[in-house]
């Protein structure tokens, strides 16, 4: 009876006792409806679970007192203070749980839904996109665009070409989406672009492997409280590498978790390749392969020489594209952020690759944002901000071309109304990369899904220039003319292809050009190596794997030559965007909700910066009136002469229902007319008025759009308008 009494004070003891191992961390995520980040402490995720573990176990131990005190007959008032105790501990458990499910992303997890469906359902009834086909119930990952959605994304592709294209003198291409198969095969893609699939068994049905296995990890770590710190661990590990399992280590971690199909709960086959890129035949006969293209790039890479010629001979020069790219994912989800047919803006900024820097990079050297380099990713950090110039004088960012559309990305995202706490520049980790690059970055958005990569700016190296001229026997070349003959010094790597061709069949090409593309410290190394040992272990990035190189393999030398010219291969820096994705986070940044004058619903309004806005301007007669509706006719005119896009509404219904209306798309200003000499124009996000005379209405409205002024500016120039009827 002793021993029992002193469990029971023990445990009621646990109520007052503060848990002091709890590590506290700041986590990220969207409020409900809208879409703004907010930051809580919680405690770690590992600490949580271990502290759950001993709460379980004091449950338990408690459990077998409050039962050995009513097998032995103790008092009433002792069998209470142990069930107390007990419900106390049951208590403090949940509230663990409740903070684990924080910690892990559960909690925000219901409002991150419950944001995106509203957002969702919006853009789908405002018609900004609706699924393709939808009479014929669609089709997973095609997508029309609606009035509002087209506006948005030409305003979009409008700044874009201006930001880009004009400002650095881009010279702009328009490339055919079908390209022959052999364009495709010297890049690369009929080989490589594959992802890993597998199959119902019973079924058919196809999933993306990596697909499974990350959503059942983070269902895990979101939902399974029971998990202990070591099996937290290696679902987080597992999520970090996902990219990098081969076909054979996805499928075992399926088996190993029991992973089936998601529909029917039938089991999966083994995961086996599948190319993404639409096969089609070109010409009648069919015997001309082709694809869809699955990026534009190819177009640009492949038409280098004439560019060049266009261009003077000179380097540095980009070249731009945008266009319809096509790819067949196996499961497309996540709306505008993954589908089969989406348009994509490329730039291709051909550069000597023993000078790297740019002339204008002083321009964006003094920006701040937040970057992730590798080194805090492996570390496991956070990104955090950087001085573009340190980043690129300290080696953090390759080389200041680099750096520079680096920059030029940050200003043009934030333009359009990204919101810079949201946006990030990750670096690719080692393993990430193709054995080719020097460097790679991608800006990353965070939406309700997550962080999104919709920007990629890489440096490529003259792997694709040098990839066509091998297959297409053109030389897609630079040159640098000297006034006086050098002599030079050359580094020159033949690969014996016989000899690797017997070693590693059909592994050889990919050992070829890792051996073509070493940097001259490597290659002399590996000759050292070499003479002295006969053979050399050496990793290929392709491959995942390091391979045996044997002497009679590879021949590696340097010869000195008198040159007049210097001709080279140029080097690439690749800013990719993925214009749908980079447009549905700005939806979703934009987005907010809203009381109404009564205060009985919720509004929904996107922010769109006038930049963007589908329709800038509405014009509204107040009442049903003669006068009115002419003067708005008049002001319609004039809107339209300005080039200002804009959209009139004579209807009978309430001026606030109109404004709620147009808040929904988005439009950023309100013409009302509500006199013949003067109206009022309202802002969108303040609801602010200032009356107007009619005469100046259309050049105040443009002045602002095109962004000469702001509304700031126009506050202090008009006066301000107050109507207790306006909103009602």
């Amino acid at each position: 009876m002793r021993i029992v009494r002193a469990l029971t004070t023990c445990a009621l003891s646990l109520r007052h006792r503060v848990i002091s191992t709890h590590l506290l961390r700041t986590r990220s995520f969207l409020k409900p409806y809208t879409g703004a980040p907010v930051t809580m402490a919680a405690a770690s995720e590992d600490s949580l679970r271990q502290a759950l573990a001993q709460k379980q176990s004091s449950i338990e131990f408690q459990g077998n007192a409050v039962r050995q005190l009513k097998s032995s007959g103790a008092s009433k008032p002792e069998i209470e203070a142990a069930v107390q105790a007990l419900n106390a501990l049951k208590l403090e458990k949940s509230s663990i749980e409740s903070q684990l499910q924080t910690a892990a992303g559960g909690s925000s997890s219901a409002s991150r839904d419950a944001f995106r469906q509203n957002v969702v359902n919006t853009l789908e009834r405002r018609l900004f996109y609706i699924p393709s086909f939808k009479i014929y119930r669609g089709v997973a990952g095609l997508y029309d665009y609606g009035p509002p959605g087209c506006s948005v994304k030409s305003n979009v592709l409008a700044f874009w070409r201006q930001h880009f294209v004009l400002e650095e003198n881009m010279l702009e291409v328009d490339c055919p989406c079908v390209t022959p198969e052999v364009v495709l095969k010297a890049s690369g893609h009929v080989e490589k672009f594959t992802d890993l699939m597998v199959k119902d068994e019973k079924t058919g049905t196809c999933y993306r492997a990596d697909h499974l296995l990350k959503d059942y990890c983070k269902e895990k770590l979101e939902k399974d409280f029971s998990l202990s710190s070591g099996k937290a661990a290696e679902l987080k590990h597992i999520l970090a590498v996902l990219d990098d399992l081969s076909a054979e280590q996805l499928g075992a971690k399926i088996k190993e978790y029991g992973i089936t199909a998601p529909d029917t709960k039938n089991p999966l086959s083994d995961p086996y390749p599948f190319n993404l890129m639409f096969q089609t035949s070109i010409g009648p006969s069919g015997v001309s392969p082709g694809y869809m293209r699955p990026e534009t790039a190819q177009g640009i890479f492949v038409n280098f020489k004439d560019l060049y010629y266009y261009n003077g001979n000179k380097l540095p020069f980009a070249a731009a594209q945008i266009g319809q790219a096509f790819r067949n994912e196996i499961s497309p989800r996540q709306g505008l952020l993954r589908v089969r047919e989406f348009t994509l803006a490329e730039i291709e900024h051909f550069v000597d690759p023993l000078d790297k820097s740019h002339p204008k990079f002083s321009d964006v050297a003094n920006l701040e944002f937040l970057m992730f380099p590798r080194d805090e990713q492996v570390s496991g950090q956070c990104a955090k901000r950087l001085q573009l110039g340190e980043a690129v004088s300290s080696g953090i960012v390759n080389n200041e071309t680099l750096g520079y559309f680096i920059g030029r990305v940050y200003l043009f995202l934030t333009r359009l109304g990204i919101d810079k706490e949201r946006l990030r520049f990750r670096q690719h980790l080692a393993n990430e990369m193709a054995h080719y690059a020097a460097d790679c970055w991608d800006a990353e958005i965070e939406s309700s899904y997550g962080w999104i990569e919709c920007v990629g700016i890489a440096d490529r190296s003259a792997y694709d220039l040098r990839a066509h001229s091998e297959k297409s026997s053109v030389a897609l070349v630079a040159q640098e003319k000297f006034s006086e003959p050098r002599e030079v010094e050359k580094l020159v790597i033949t690969p014996l292809k016989k000899e690797l061709g017997l070693a590693f069949k059909g592994n050889q090409k990919m050992v070829t050009e890792a051996l073509e593309a070493m940097e001259e410290k490597v290659a002399m190394e590996m000759k050292a190596d070499l003479e002295s040992k006969g053979e050399v272990e050496f990793h290929v990035c392709t491959l995942g794997k390091n391979v045996t190189i044997k002497k009679s393999m590879v021949s590696i030398s340097k010869e000195k030559k008198k040159e007049h010219q210097r001709v080279f291969t140029p080097s690439v820096i690749e800013p990719s965007f993925g214009i749908g994705r980079i447009i549905y986070c700005l939806y979703e940044h934009s987005f907010y909700t809203r009381p109404s004058k009564g205060g009985d619903e919720q509004l929904n309004v996107f922010r769109f910066p006038p930049l963007v806005a589908p329709i800038k301007c509405t014009v509204f007669p107040l009442v049903q009136n003669q006068q009115y509706e002419e003067v708005a006719k008049l002001i319609s005119k004039s809107l339209t002469a300005a080039g200002i896009s804009h959209k009139i509404d004579i209807t009978g219904t309430s001026i606030g229902k109109r404004y709620a209306r147009t808040d929904e798309l988005g439009v950023p200003f309100a013409i009302t007319v509500d006199s013949t000499s003067s109206v009022t124009v309202r802002e969108r996000d303040s609801k602010d008025q200032v009356r107007v005379s009619t005469d100046k209405v259309a050049s105040v409205v443009r002045e602002v759009t095109d962004g000469v002024s702001t509304w700031a500016d126009v506050l202090k120039m008009y006066p301000l308008h107050s109507s207790e009827t306006a909103e009602e």
